[in-house]
C-alpha cells in the first residue's frame, strides 16, 4: 500500500472539515530561525524605525519550472498577465479552480524566456505541477522543500535575506559600495559581491523600503555576514520567527486561504495525487467560525484584494467564473484593530497579553450579533500598541471606524453550542501600514 492521499484522508474522516478542523492548533512560524533574537517588540520596531535583517531561506518551498511549454502551462493555470512579464520580474501567482476560487498564491519569478521559480506555500506549486504532468506539457519540475521537510536534511537550494526599514538603503550601499541599479518594484537586478553573483529583488516587509537578496545557498553565509556587518553601525536587528509572521498583517497579505480543491468531483484525481501529509491535508482550520461545509471557507481573488493581478484577456482554468465573480464579491479585506481593554480582559487576564498570533477563523459580528465575516491572520503589532486582525467582511460594513465584535476562541467543531468571549474592534483599511497602502508599489 502506497502513501495515503488527500482523498484517503477526506474519506476516512468523513468530510474535509472533519479532517481539517483542529481546535487549539498551534500557529505556524518559520522553521530553523530562532523564535526571537532581540525580542519580538524591538524586531518589529526595527523595520519601522531602523533596519531589520530577515532570513527567509528555510520556510518556503521552491518549484523550479523549466522547458519549452513553461509559459504556456502557467498561463493556462493562473489568471496572471504573461504578455507583460519581464525576465527578472516577480509576480504573485493567482491560480483558481474552474469555479473561480483561489487555490492559494505564491511568488513566481521569471528567470528566463521559459524558466521560472515558484516560491512559497506549496499548494500553488502542486496545482501547477499536476496540470503540467496531466496535460502533457513539455516542462520539467524540480522541488526544493522547506528545511523542515527536506529529505536527508541539508541546506536549501537558495538563500533569501531581506533587508528592510528606513535605513535599509544605507546598509545596501555600504555592502555594495554604492546604490544598486534602479529597479522597479518586484523586479530584480543582478548584483555581485566578492565574486558571488545573485539577485536583488526590490521588495520590503510591511511596506518598508528594502531588498530581498536571492542566490545559491553556498554563498549564503558570506552574504548574510556581509549584510550583518554593514548594518552593525546602524543598529541592524535580526528578525526572529515570531516577529516575521506579523509583517503580513499590516501589509495586507492573507497567507492562508483555504485551497478550493476539496469538493469538485472533477478534481478527484488531483486529490488522489496529493499526499495526505502535505499542506492541503494538514493546514488546520480552527476558530469560532465553524461550518461543516468546507466551501464556506472558499474565497475568490477579488475577495482577497487580488483584482489588480487578474488578467482576463486569455483563456485559463476558472476564467469564466472570475468574469462573473468580478462584480459580485461577498467580502472585502479590512484590518480590525482590537480594543485594548477587551484584549486585556479576554486574552491577557487583565494584564499585558504578550505576543498574540492566530490564523484562526474567528467570527466577526455586528454589535447586534449578525455574522458579517471572519478573521484570517491576527497578531500583536508593538509599533501600533495594538492587536490587528487581517479579515474579510461584508462590503456593507467596511467604513473606517465601524465597531464590530470578534468572537474569540475555538468552536469544538462538534455542533454543540459554545459560549465564547467577545472583543470589540474597529474596522480600518488594509494595508494598515500607510506607506504600504499609499506608496509601496511606486517605482
Amino acid at each position: 500500500m502506497g502513501p495515503l492521499s488527500l482523498q484517503d484522508g477526506i474519506t476516512k474522516a468523513g468530510s474535509p472539515v472533519k479532517m481539517l478542523w483542529k481546535p487549539g492548533a498551534a500557529p505556524w512560524t518559520p522553521e530553523v530561525v530562532e523564535k526571537e533574537y532581540a525580542g519580538w517588540r524591538p524586531e518589529q520596531t526595527a523595520w519601522h524605525e531602523g533596519v531589520a535583517l530577515s532570513d527567509l531561506s528555510h520556510h518556503m518551498y521552491d518549484l523550479f519550472i523549466d522547458g519549452p511549454d513553461a509559459t504556456k502551462l502557467l498561463a493556462a493555470v493562473s489568471a496572471n498577465n504573461y504578455e507583460k512579464f519581464a525576465i527578472g520580474q516577480a509576480k504573485q501567482i493567482v491560480p483558481v479552480t474552474r469555479d473561480g476560487y483561489i487555490v492559494t498564491d505564491g511568488i513566481l519569478a521569471r528567470l528566463g524566456e521559459q524558466k521560472y521559480t515558484l516560491s512559497g506555500i506549496p499548494a500553488s506549486q502542486h496545482w501547477v505541477q499536476w496540470h503540467g504532468e496531466q496535460g502533457g506539457y513539455d516542462v520539467s519540475f524540480t522541488t526544493d522543500p522547506s528545511s523542515a521537510y527536506r529529505p536527508g536534511g541539508g541546506g536549501p537550494a537558495l538563500f533569501r535575506f531581506q533587508v528592510q526599514g528606513p535605513l535599509a538603503q544605507q546598509v545596501v550601499e555600504s555592502v555594495f559600495g554604492g546604490p544598486l541599479p534602479p529597479t522597479k518594484f518586484f523586479h530584480t537586478a543582478e548584483v555581485t559581491l566578492a565574486g558571488r553573483r545573485f539577485r536583488a529583488l526590490r521588495h520590503g516587509m510591511a511596506g518598508q523600503a528594502g531588498y530581498e537578496f536571492i542566490g545559491d545557498w553556498a554563498d549564503g553565509a558570506y552574504v548574510k555576514e556581509a549584510l550583518r556587518k554593514a548594518g552593525e553601525p546602524l543598529g541592524i536587528v535580526h528578525v526572529g520567527a515570531l516577529a516575521y509572521t506579523t509583517a503580513s498583517v499590516e501589509s495586507g497579505w492573507i497567507p492562508s486561504p483555504t485551497p478550493a480543491i476539496y469538493t469538485d468531483p472533477e478534481l478527484d484525481s488531483y486529490r488522489r495525487w496529493l499526499p495526505l501529509f502535505g499542506i492541503e491535508g494538514q493546514r488546520p482550520l480552527h476558530g469560532s467560525h465553524f461550518s461543516a461545509n468546507i466551501e464556506d471557507y472558499y474565497v475568490t481573488p477579488y475577495e482577497l484584494g487580488y483584482g489588480r493581478l487578474v488578467h482576463l484577456d486569455h483563456d485559463f482554468i476558472g476564467r469564466d467564473a472570475l468574469v462573473k465573480a468580478k462584480d459580485n464579491a461577498r467580502f472585502t479585506k479590512v484590518t480590525l484593530v482590537f480594543d485594548n481593554d477587551d484584549v486585556r480582559r479576554v486574552i491577557g487576564d487583565g494584564t499585558d497579553p504578550g505576543f498574540v498570533l492566530s490564523y484562526g477563523r474567528h467570527r466577526i459580528e455586528t454589535t447586534g450579533g449578525d455574522l458579517i465575516g471572519s478573521t484570517y491572520h491576527t497578531a500583536s503589532l508593538h509599533p501600533y500598541d495594538a492587536i490587528l486582525a487581517l479579515s474579510l467582511i461584508d462590503p456593507g460594513h467596511t467604513t473606517a471606524g465601524t465597531t464590530v465584535e470578534v468572537v474569540w476562541g475555538d468552536d469544538p467543531g462538534t455542533g454543540e453550542s459554545v459560549d465564547l468571549p467577545r472583543i470589540r474592534a474597529s474596522v480600518q483599511p488594509t494595508p494598515y501600514n500607510e506607506h504600504a497602502r499609499t506608496a509601496y508599489r511606486r517605482n
